[in-house]
């Protein structure tokens, strides 16, 4: 059965774990919360065991993965395991895998497989399968239209009531942004006693998101969002932000990204990397959107261009700072911008 990640919650609540589940898409807030969920019921089901399986790269052992199913739980005990598939494609052998855990799942057993992406070319007989025996799960990203209704069902969920204008307020500053809007909506059941939140209780409790940050300037690079790139550029000029101020970020996530690309091209273990980068599971399918636009060698070229970048906006180096810096940025996000660097 196909089900959004709220309808999830809800059968959870009503009925015992199915076999399998997907659940994939391209809002990772949403991806999470789902995963989380059903985590939870598991353990309230009496799931005492987990086992998680990162299929980060082509030499993924799915032997490994097969073995582990017809595996009994340690003292007979009920069993959680987690397929972690960012491009939410096993391939071949993948599929097959998970198709024969379906055909014949075995006892006492439950298999999660969540994916970071997902759109039309993802549907195969092995989300056939899973869709027969338990619930795939599609997290789509949520629309400008459906966001005050979403931000006012997690309002509620958290006791929390809006009037319409601070509702309005409330959308308006997180941009779109779920992760943001979670958090301030959690940070409100903090600091209020469940009274109306008005217009101006709002404004003196929740931080501007919207605001042109630098956090999520280089969030709308790795992302592949060049016209927000440009807009955020602009934003922060306007601001009277100076590129030095802007620079040590930039160059950190541009770091970050190169050191992931390496570990991701010689097939190690990018699970791993991100867990000494220390980048949360929210942000990681950004990172890895990212790293399909370039080969590992290009961002070792966009940290040597921030330095540039630096040298300029130090009058070290001919040349505008804030072009230079737009142009690096519009090429991290669009390949199609790349000769700009030249």
């Amino acid at each position: 059965m196909e089900l959004t990640p709220e309808r999830l919650t809800a059968h959870l609540a009503t009925e015992p774990l199915r076999p399998a589940y997907l659940i994939a898409g391209p809002e990772p807030l949403r991806v999470l919360e789902a995963a989380d969920a059903l985590r939870a019921q598991a353990r309230v089901q009496g799931v005492t065991e987990r086992e998680i399986f990162e299929a980060d790269g082509r030499d993924f052992d799915w032997d490994a993965l097969s073995a582990s199913f017809r595996l009994m739980g340690l003292f007979s005990t009920r069993r959680l395991i987690e397929l972690r598939l960012p491009t939410a494609k096993p391939g071949k052998e993948g599929a097959v895998v998970i198709a024969e855990f379906c055909d014949d799942p075995p006892p006492e057993t439950t298999l999660l497989v969540i994916g970071g992406e997902w759109s039309k070319s993802h549907h195969g007989k092995w989300t056939e399968k899973i869709a027969g025996v338990g619930h795939v799960v599609f997290a789509w990203a949520i629309k400008p239209h459906e966001l005050p209704d979403w931000i006012e069902r997690r309002l509620r969920a958290k006791g929390l009531r809006a009037d319409r204008e601070a509702l309005q307020q409330l959308v308006q500053r997180v941009e779109g942004n779920l992760l943001a809007a979670a958090q301030e909506i959690d940070k409100l059941a903090l600091l209020t006693d469940g009274q109306m939140l008005d217009a101006a209780t709002m404004e003196s409790l929740v931080a501007d998101a919207a605001r042109f940050d630098v956090f999520r300037l280089v969030d709308a690079a790795l992302n592949g969002q060049p016209g927000q790139v440009s807009r955020m550029l602009a934003g922060l000029r306007a601001e009277g932000d100076a590129v030095p101020a802007l620079l040590g970020m930039v160059v950190m996530e541009l770091q970050r990204a190169a050191a992931l690309a390496r570990v991701s091209a010689r097939g190690g273990n990018l699970a791993g990397e991100f867990k000494a980068q220390r980048i949360w599971d929210s942000k990681q399918a950004l990172y890895r959107r990212a790293l399909q636009r370039h080969p590992a060698p290009r961002w070792d070229e966009f940290v040597v261009e921030a330095g540039r970048v630096d040298r300029i906006a130090k009058g070290r180096a001919p040349g505008d700072a804030w072009q230079v810096l737009e142009r690096l940025l519009l090429a991290v996000a669009e390949t199609r911008a790349l000769p700009l660097l030249a």
